[in-house]
């Protein structure tokens, strides 16, 4: 199975640009039929349209709503330059693209910074007042999906850890996330956890955990975008190359694509 995350930058290229791109980069990750690809940084209205555009299944999440009654005026909104305005009117979700041979078994999703879970944190590791405003600022979720793969049943948990200068959020975020996934998982099932986790190896006390024998996930990869595998022989992660998300020129996204296969 191909496995692939992809942080998509609300479609935008690097540097931003007064065009979007965000049907060519769902194109780009879907073309050559991956099994399974998770997508962060979406706005919301594209979540109507990934089916289209990738012939795969699509199961969205919606992490911040848009700020104005209707998603689709929020994308009529940014298209006049998508470099300028994004997710504050366009709202921001994840999704979970699987292969239409793949069975479909059942799907949730977790707010990862909830008020209660913030309110708890802030007062167990000390964090100063700035810190608990900027980790309210926006809202986020994981999302999990359990499919049958035919040898085997497979959840697949995709979320995106806040970015907070403290650290010691997205990494309270990753442990709910994979609490989460272990919890939604059946007893048996391989166990697949992607997608931006927003901490970086030698930063994260969760990434360490996670890959000990407590956890038994595979190793994390250098970088913010990571695929962890438990109970599945799973390759080493690879990072896209830039050229090979290039449009037009263009190099879409501020991150690139990770991709693995489960064996």
């Amino acid at each position: 199975m191909l496995v692939r995350t992809w942080n998509v930058f609300h479609g935008n290229a690097k540097p931003p640009v007064r065009r979007g791109f965000l049907e060519e980069a769902v194109w780009l990750a879907t073309v050559d039929r991956p099994d399974v690809v998770c997508l962060q940084e979406l706005p919301v209205w594209s979540l109507a349209r990934l089916e289209g555009w990738s012939d795969m299944r699509a199961f969205g999440a919606v992490a911040s709503r848009p700020s104005l009654r209707s998603a689709e005026v929020g994308r009529v909104l940014t298209e006049p330059h998508h470099g300028l305005v994004r997710s504050a009117v366009t709202g921001q979700a994840n999704a979970i693209l699987l292969a239409r041979e793949l069975g479909f078994l059942g799907e949730s999703s977790i707010v990862l910074n909830p008020l209660s879970f913030r309110r708890a944190q802030g007062r167990a590791l000390g964090l100063d007042r700035r810190v608990r405003l900027a980790w309210a600022k926006e809202r986020r979720v994981c999302q999990a999906v359990r499919l049958d793969a035919g040898d085997r049943i497979l959840t697949v948990a995709n979320l995106h850890a806040s970015s907070v200068r403290d650290r010691r959020c997205q990494d309270a975020e990753l442990l709910r996330a994979a609490v989460f996934a272990d919890a939604f998982a059946e007893p048996g099932d391989a166990l697949l956890l992607a997608g931006d986790f927003n901490v970086v190896i030698g930063q994260s006390t969760t990434l360490e955990r996670l890959a000990s024998p407590e956890w038994g996930f595979s190793d994390p990869i250098s970088g913010l975008d990571q695929i962890l595998v438990r109970g599945a022989p799973v390759s080493r992660p690879e990072r896209w190359p830039e050229e090979r998300r290039r449009v037009e020129g263009r190099l879409l996204s501020d991150h690139a694509p990770v991709e693995a296969r489960i064996g």
